[in-house]
């Protein structure tokens, strides 16, 4: 039976998408204030960029032990709860003009911290409420979402900063977290009392979510590649746009449209994912939609204009219509291996490890932008990209079709540690 025809999936389907796209509406409408109604300086819109990630270097790991001493679902309500009151003071202080660029960078923070705790439990709890057979459906659908919420997002946090001004802007985002929060609030599936252990320290259960990582052979692996995509990805970031715009002399306009053109692919990425993992297997298909993909990024540095955009806009698209396939499948395989006592931690630390390396990559693109040149330092960065992949190749996973069973892979889960 599909995940659609579960009443209890479709509440929590509709709540994660309606907060994803406050969430990403938020990303590009909070910036957007600051440098329109603050005048923020470019130093200060750096900073508030990197407080949109710096909560999952800083709480990162002890938000995994905590989501996993509680239940799930009421960690996503009081998450949505906190992001919508945070809206609405920031809105109001809009409102009275009382809002500074201090002010509106420690509102991003506690943001920044509610959205760490709500992502590791939503993660958390999808095996929770469809099943652990039905992982790689649910997965793919919710990707489906957070693709087109990455899409829309930004366009519709322009739009509004731009026709409905500041305090409108932030109140339309806190009713888009108190939506998620009536969905939330209906789903009655019944989340197992989590068995805590209180002679033990979080230090010790940070300890173990980390060990769990690194030393299954699978998760490392994932991991690995995870990581390596995204330092080098992030080195990209600061390119593109310069390679466009200054290399090219593309418009904002036609940037704005090949840009989209990801969010297309990971769009159809997420739709075709569940089908490519029946027909190719599930680990197969995650490792294919890696190889298969993430190389066409070499093309990024020959693009140029007239048919030659299409350098662009060809691995733009493979390159997210890859990722979402692979994103979909390394999800589904971990939250099938990891033990239910160990999710929230699980995926912590992978959040920690695999999204704390951004900023070190968009700092490491920046200055070999600087000093090689833009198309040399995309090469690089693509070349890098790439190379991710061979924490695949060189794994266990090179052989696999399908996923495997817990029990093929002892983990270090299965020796405590001591406090």
């Amino acid at each position: 039976m599909s995940l659609l025809k579960n009443a209890e999936f479709r509440l929590f389907w509709g709540a994660q998408t309606i907060s994803m796209i406050g969430t990403n509406t938020s990303r590009t409408a909070i910036p957007l204030l600051a440098a329109t109604t603050l005048a923020a300086t470019p130093m200060q819109m750096g900073v508030l960029g990197a407080a949109q990630t710096f909560a999952f270097l800083l709480v990162g790991l002890p938000a995994g032990v905590l989501v996993d001493r509680a239940r799930r679902r009421p960690v996503l309500i009081v998450c949505d709860l906190l992001r919508a009151a945070l809206m609405v003071l920031i809105g109001v202080g809009f409102f009275l003009d009382r809002i500074s660029f201090p002010v509106l960078l420690a509102g991003m923070l506690l943001i920044g911290f509610a959205t760490v705790f709500f992502e590791i439990a939503y993660q958390s709890y999808i095996p929770v409420l469809v099943g652990r057979d039905r992982l790689v459906e649910g997965n793919a659908r919710l990707e489906s979402t957070n693709s087109v919420s990455r899409t829309v997002g930004p366009t519709l946090g322009g739009s509004l900063v731009e026709l409905a001004g500041a305090t409108a802007t932030m109140c339309a985002q806190s009713v888009a977290h108190l939506l998620s929060v009536f969905l939330l609030s209906r789903v009655r599936t019944a989340e197992p009392v989590p068995q805590g252990r209180p002679d033990r320290r979080m230090g010790a259960e940070i300890r173990e979510g980390l060990r769990f990582v690194l030393g299954h052979p699978v998760f490392r692996a994932i991991t690995g590649s995870a990581a390596t995509y995204n330092f080098f990805y992030a080195m990209t970031v600061p390119l593109v746009t310069l390679l466009l715009v200054d290399e090219i002399g593309f418009s904002g306009t036609l940037v704005g449209v090949l840009m989209t053109i990801g969010g297309v692919g990971g769009v159809l990425g997420a739709a075709l994912s569940g089908r490519l993992a029946l027909r190719l297997g599930q680990v197969r298909a995650m490792r294919l939609g890696y190889l298969a993909t993430v190389p066409t990024t070499l093309l990024i540095p020959l693009a140029g204009d007239g048919w030659a955009a299409l350098l662009f806009a060809g691995p733009w698209f493979a390159t997210a219509f890859g990722i979402i396939v692979y994103n979909v499948g390394q999800a589904s395989i971990r939250q099938a291996l990891c033990p239910p006592d160990l999710l929230g931690r699980m995926n912590a630390s992978v959040r920690f490890l695999v999204w704390g390396i951004l900023p070190l990559g968009s700092l490491a693109g920046g200055a070999l932008g600087e000093w090689a040149g833009v198309r040399t330092a995309l090469f690089v960065a693509g070349a890098g990209m790439s190379a991710g992949g061979l924490w695949l190749v060189c794994s266990r996973l090179r052989s696999m079709r399908d996923l495997p069973a817990p029990e093929d892979f002892p983990s270090a889960h299965t020796a405590p540690l001591s406090k």
